[in-house]
């Protein structure tokens, strides 16, 4: 297994640090895209993603059931960048988000975890840490908070290779 995941705070580099990670990497990239976007300002965020990366990248677009579609597009020649974990999550566990009927946010992460080391290539997962901050007021923020502490331990636990990324800069936590 060849999983490195990426954390960092909103707007630290970490999108763009798996992107350089990805095209050194010499193996054909494929983006999967997690995000849904829900009003222009957001709109306008994935637009930005989308211009800084290879335009020859294929964008798959899967908000919900990332076990699966990793599953379907991993291979040894190839390197998956799932951007990112952080959407995935909150679009699964907050209901405005209207997850489809059936997704359960405890199922599809216990997919992911089960799946991650049976990935031929190599997986570049990105992911906020949105730990280092105070507890949030509202019951599903904190909800949020607390679910997406536990997914990023629960890969870095798992992955060869985790690294911290802040204003640009990498920072090696594992591997």
């Amino acid at each position: 297994m060849s999983t490195h995941l990426i954390l960092g705070g909103a707007r630290s580099g970490k999108s763009l640090y798996a992107e350089k990670l990805a095209e050194q990497s010499g193996k054909t990239v494929i983006y999967i895209a997690t995000a849904q976007v829900y009003d222009s300002e957001f709109g306008e965020r994935v637009a930005h993603h989308r211009k800084q990366r290879p335009a020859h990248w294929p964008t798959v677009e899967k908000p919900f059931g990332l076990a699966a579609t990793l599953r379907e597009h991993a291979a040894a020649e190839r390197c998956l960048i799932v951007d990112c974990l952080t959407l995935w999550l909150a679009q699964c566990i907050c209901p405005d988000c209207a997850p489809p009927e059936g997704v359960d946010w405890q199922q599809e992460k216990r997919e992911l975890l089960e799946t991650l080391p049976t990935l031929p290539g190599e997986i570049l997962l990105v992911s906020n840490e949105v730990g280092m901050g105070i507890v949030p007021l509202g019951e599903i923020n904190r909800q949020f908070q607390d679910e997406q502490g536990r997914l990023n331990q629960a890969i870095a636990a798992i992955a060869p290779r985790v690294t911290f990324v802040a204003a640009g800069l990498p920072l090696t936590l594992k591997g």
